[in-house]
């Protein structure tokens, strides 16, 4: 099945925005669609075209896609934001899609990293999204890049077989690697603030959303290994990512954007398989 694409530019607020929807080409409407939510600072191609070619691939699988640039980055007008502050620019990004195709019924948001995290946030704000696919969500706080750190890096430094050789032949900075060493444990041994954490709000957002989840994690990602924590460590966490609605897949080896060709297939292929399976 092959698609076609058209531009798309809309108001947000007093800014003009820019994005391009991929349409299978289907004789009956589709009713179901996935909005792609960048992560930041990025624009609506992603890193190695990653969402050009995500998008192409769902259209050509019956699903039309709509990537699109926030406020102040790609071809949209504006001043830059975060993540934190890109309600408005999806909530137009998602009236703009309906509004495209009259058809369409509900929409799935695709988000990476940060773009997973405001995807997220957003997703109770529309009746009419009815599903999320998060690709190593944003979770860190100083505490949880602390533990990670120490649990995935430092742990296998000390079966390397390099290390040990650069240790002995003094071509390594002992006291200097001890101090980081050290103050990685205290960060990780801190209490938690009393103010919300980012995972707290994430597994908020997670609970009053009704919807189907897909969560898609790198193997070899700092960033999933914090989000994975939050089940080994939290009875909450653990509860939610077990839920019937909610499925995880691990990429083994995948870096934070899955970067080779193989692992970028794979993303498309479970995400246009999930979106098409409820």
């Amino acid at each position: 099945m092959m698609s076609q694409a058209r531009v798309l530019h809309f108001r947000c607020r007093d800014c003009w925005l820019f994005g391009i929807l991929e349409l299978p080409d289907l004789r009956a409407p589709a009713r179901r669609g996935v909005l792609i939510v960048t992560g930041g600072p990025q624009y609506r191609v992603g890193s190695h075209r990653q969402f050009v070619l995500l998008s192409r691939h769902l259209a050509a699988n019956g699903n039309p896609a709509l990537r699109f640039d926030y406020r102040g980055m790609g071809d949209s007008e504006g001043e830059m934001r975060d993540f934190e502050s890109v309600q408005d620019d999806l909530a137009a990004a998602v009236h703009q899609f309906f509004a495209a195709l009259p058809a369409m019924r509900e929409v799935v948001l695709w988000g990476l990293c940060d773009g997973a995290t405001a995807a997220a946030f957003h997703a109770t704000r529309d009746r009419r999204i009815t599903g999320l696919v998060l690709l190593n969500p944003w979770v860190r706080t100083d505490q949880s890049l602390a533990r990670a750190t120490l649990r995935h890096y430092y742990a296998q430094r000390l079966k390397d077989r390099e290390f040990w050789r650069k240790l002995a032949g003094g071509g390594f900075g002992v006291r200097r690697a001890f101090n980081g060493v050290g103050q990685l444990i205290a960060a990780a041994r801190a209490p938690a603030a009393q103010v919300e954490t980012l995972p707290q709000r994430l597994y908020q957002a997670l609970s009053d959303f009704r919807g189907q989840v897909l969560v898609i994690l790198s193997g070899a990602d700092i960033g999933a290994r914090e989000f994975q924590a939050l089940a080994a460590r939290h009875a909450h966490w653990r509860a939610l990512m077990e839920a019937p609605r909610v499925r995880q897949t691990v990429i083994p080896q995948a870096n934070h954007t899955f970067a080779r060709k193989s692992w970028r297939d794979q993303v498309a292929a479970i995400c246009a398989d999930w979106v098409r399976s409820w």
